[in-house]
């Protein structure tokens, strides 16, 4: 089984990416955060340069329904050495969709079609796609996926949720199922509720079909997850000063790379989102860490659940 990490806008960039390998690993394939500008911000561009990605295998991933900005991304992309870009039509943001961008593209499959024609036409890259399975209900995936059946997609990585289901809901399996049987010739891999390994047992009951899977919130939650599922022995990888370097790293690595403590607090309280699910009783702390102002009061809070909260059950066993 191939296991990838998903693409989460704000969180799993270069440096966490580069922190996770070193200390978790397990991943097959990477992927970017979106990239949407023709013009590569510096932010854009530090997550595809080869000194950034260094020993593990990146995709970087395109947001947009312009065919002409599409391929001028991609040839920028190429010109770093990358054969594959991912497209992005997956994302379910509002400010994302309503724009006819990400999961929204869907919306319209014909537009969706013409795009697709003359990127898999021009394109220097092989791409593959992330792809919801329609907008407001699931008989739009029979549509999409006869579009989708025209192109040479590198890779199809399905989401079994409508856009409009954002990440609530119970992923709609069949639709895996269905593009298994339609898009012969095709590499799938699935995404969607994959938090541990009892879900992950359950997925290939219910979806034999899926010998890949992108997992995001299940990994930001427990970093050990890609170990368990390998069948790992996680005793090393899973302890608090396993968890305590890898934390380290990345917050290293954004103090070094951002202007000033603000925006460095920010990125961390965003991860702490997630990785606060590691420990069991964290909610009093975490408040603390979301209240620091400075590194200083940020550092103490940290410490504390360190030392006063133990690893949740589920994640070390």
């Amino acid at each position: 089984m191939k296991l990838y990490l998903a693409p989460m806008e704000g969180i799993t960039t270069y440096i966490y990416r580069k922190a996770y390998n070193r200390y978790f690993g397990g991943i097959d394939k990477y992927f970017t955060p979106f990239i949407a500008s023709r013009k590569m911000n510096r932010r854009e561009l530090n997550e595809i340069l080869p000194e950034h990605n260094e020993q593990i295998e990146v995709v970087p991933q395109i947001l947009t329904n312009r065919a002409d900005e599409f391929l001028q991304i991609a040839t920028k992309i190429a010109s770093y050495g990358y054969q594959t870009v991912n497209l992005n039509l997956g994302c379910p943001s509002g400010t994302v969709t309503a724009r006819k961008r990400g999961a929204g593209f869907l919306s319209v499959p014909d537009e969706l079609d013409n795009f697709l024609y003359e990127i898999y036409d021009k394109s220097p890259l092989r791409i593959s796609i992330k792809t919801r399975i329609g907008v407001e209900s699931v008989d739009e995936w029979e549509h999409i996926l006869a579009v989708y059946q025209k192109y040479p997609i590198a890779e199809l990585i399905i989401h079994p949720r409508l856009q409009k289901e954002l990440y609530k809901f119970t992923p709609h399996k069949e639709a895996f199922s269905a593009a298994a049987a339609a898009l012969t010739g095709i590499s799938l891999c699935y995404n969607g509720e994959i938090t541990s390994p009892k879900s992950y047992e359950t997925l290939l009951d219910t979806v034999p079909a899926a010998d890949c899977i992108m997992i995001g919130r299940g990994i930001l939650k427990n970093p050990a997850l890609t170990a368990q599922l390998k069948r790992n022995d996680t005793a090393e990888l899973y302890t608090k000063e396993t968890l305590k370097a890898f934390h380290d790293e990345i917050f290293a690595g954004y103090s070094a790379q951002m202007a000033g403590e603000t925006p460095t607090l920010f990125k961390m309280k965003d991860l702490w989102t997630y990785l606060s699910e590691s420990f069991a009783a964290s909610d009093r702390y975490l408040k603390k860490i979301r209240k620091a102002s400075d590194y200083a009061a940020y550092k103490i809070a940290v410490s504390n659940l360190f030392r006063e909260c133990e690893l949740r059950k589920w994640a070390a066993s």
